[in-house]
């Protein structure tokens, strides 16, 4: 079986001279014309940390590729920063980018042909993003993860300081404390530290069999992250030579397994979103459903921040997550026999993995978890007859009844937060921040963590149509479909209706009456304006609901 199924219409006989002759002009050698050609998608950029170190990473694939008797190629694609844009208008083209990452590789490795594809990430969107491009091309693919940054000397990192603006708001802090947190608690490069959407994706990846053991359990800035970009080469070609695609690798079971993972280290409810369109991606059907029956038994057992203490370097440092894959997979957690990007089962994979060094209090025993079941929850009811996810440990409580203060847009609501009209009881509204409705999602990390920094993680509820980034806890509900802008019922809510979110019985209730829901909806008009043209246009036209992983085809 030819293992250069594509670049052979590219490059051999005659008829391609002119294309050869073109490759030639960047540095290909004749021989290098009878190799499998495989493109090398870098996320390399200066705006983030996550990403300012991924061409380094890049160019030691492209040289084990080089060495593995294949043809490397590097080219780019985008990345955005969650962080930075977080709680501007900016922050609409966070999600968006998702789709753009996919789209260029996809239109790159479609174009020129090559017959497998590194990918190689760091924020929050290129995993995502780059899965979804390979699962659409369905060649030989692996992905890499940048790598996790090291918290700062004061043990702070990125929502540290997003808190600490709740906190100086509050008046707990001064300007000056402030600011001297800020200049401390990023120090790049690396994806944030925490159990937070990076790490969080990264992980659920290496889960689902698409990166090499370990790759999601390392350092930014280390040894191990260098050679597992070194082993790439001879994984590809090994894929390559068996012909081992997405499609094999990427099946339900497999999906299964990166949710149990997802929900054992308390990862972020953008995991839900993510997995919905990554499985959308290679013709498989997940749905939310799947997240409650797998929830129902998996337990949580990290203890990493947000609600827990510990850092990723510190997981990282103790084996990262191979050690707590192989301890569900034999309490009958995991399906060993998916295959993955190594050409061997998961359960081949985790066999010569060692226990975590005795002691070790960042993975607890199945005996005594943070919480013996899902921390993330999918509520229905008639404020979300289609879905909504909460993200609840059980630290907040289980169960809240409050009165609505309704926000149009995160500004309104971060406003009120800030100038503390927020008090113990109510229930945050913000709404028209839905995939259409914003356009483009956009994560409340800043409004959530204002309201940590005052002391009311515990005291008050957030629920939005929007979404959430990894680094919020609390009492929260977003992902709330169908959206404000579609009607949904989130749009319906007036300031001091009765909202009760159970997380017991996964309800997310409006108490009033039949009655008055459907008058309010008959008299309803949207008062949302919308993009006439660009990007953000394009995507409200085509991105579906938050309940289907705000998909665009």
């Amino acid at each position: 079986m030819s293992n250069r199924k594509f670049s052979k219409n590219l490059v051999d006989g005659p008829h391609q001279a002119a294309s050869r002759s073109m490759l030639r002009g960047v540095g290909f050698e004749t021989a290098d014309f009878s190799k499998p050609l495989v493109g090398i998608a870098s996320t390399w950029s200066k705006v983030t940390p996550c990403n300012m170190h991924i061409n380094e990473l890049a160019e030691l694939v492209e040289g084990s590729i080089d060495a593995s008797d294949c043809k490397g190629v590097l080219f780019n694609t985008i990345t955005v920063s969650d962080g930075i844009s977080m709680g501007t208008q900016g922050m609409k083209y966070s999600l968006v980018s998702r789709e753009v990452i996919a789209d260029s590789i996809e239109t790159v490795v479609g174009c020129l042909g090559y017959d497998g594809v590194v990918a190689i990430g760091g924020c929050d969107k290129n995993m995502p993003g780059a899965l979804i491009g390979l699962a659409r091309l369905n060649r030989p693919s692996i992905f890499i993860y940048g790598g996790s940054i090291q918290p700062s000397s004061i043990n702070t990192d990125y929502v540290t300081v997003c808190e600490k603006v709740g906190e100086y708001a509050k008046g707990s802090i001064s300007e000056e404390d402030l600011i001297a947190v800020e200049k401390v608690s990023v120090k790049g490069p690396g994806s944030c530290g925490g159990m937070y959407t990076a790490n969080t994706m990264a992980s659920s990846i290496e889960a689902l069999g698409m990166s090499l053991p370990g790759s999601s359990s390392q350092d930014a800035v280390s040894n191990d992250k260098k050679q597992d970009c070194q082993d790439a080469g001879a994984a590809i070609k090994n894929l390559l030579d068996l012909d081992i695609k997405p499609s094999d690798i990427m099946t339900k079971k497999a999906f299964e397994n990166s949710i149990a993972v997802v929900i054992a280290l308390g990862g972020s409810t953008n995991a839900v979103l993510h997995l919905l369109a990554m499985a959308h991606s290679i013709g498989v059907d997940l749905d939310l459903d799947d997240f409650t029956r797998i929830g129902k038994v998996t337990p949580v057992l990290a203890d990493i921040k947000p609600f827990g203490v510990h850092f990723m370097s510190e997981l990282n440092a103790i084996g990262g997550i191979a050690p707590m894959m192989k301890l569900m997979l034999e309490n009958g957690l995991l399906h060993g026999d998916c295959l993955t990007v190594t050409g061997k089962t998961l359960e081949e994979n985790l066999q010569e993995v060692l226990p975590y060094p005795d002691g070790q209090e960042i993975i607890l025993p199945f005996s005594k978890p943070v919480k013996d079941s899902s921390h993330l929850r999918v509520l229905y009811g008639n404020l979300a007859p289609e879905g909504a996810v909460a993200k609840i440990t059980g630290k907040e409580g289980t169960l809240f009844t409050g009165n609505a203060k309704v926000f149009n847009s995160e500004e309104d609501g971060m406003a009120a937060i800030l100038e503390k009209k927020i008090t113990e009881g109510d229930v945050v509204v913000i709404r028209f921040e839905g995939p259409q409705g914003g356009p483009g999602m956009r994560e409340m990390l800043k409004p959530t963590s204002a309201i940590m920094g005052q002391g009311l993680g515990d005291k008050v509820a957030f629920i939005t149509d929007g979404r959430f980034s990894g680094g919020t806890h609390g009492f929260v509900v977003g992902h709330i479909s169908p959206e404000a802008e579609m009607g949904g019922p989130i749009a319906l809510i007036k300031d001091g209706d009765e909202i009760t979110i159970d997380a017991n019985a996964d309800i997310l209730s409006l108490n009033i009456s039949d009655e008055e829901m459907k008058k309010r909806s008959e008299s309803w008009k949207n008062p949302n304006s919308s993009p006439k043209s660009g990007v953000l246009a394009k995507y409200k036209r085509t991105v579906q609901s938050a309940s289907k992983g705000a998909i665009t085809d």
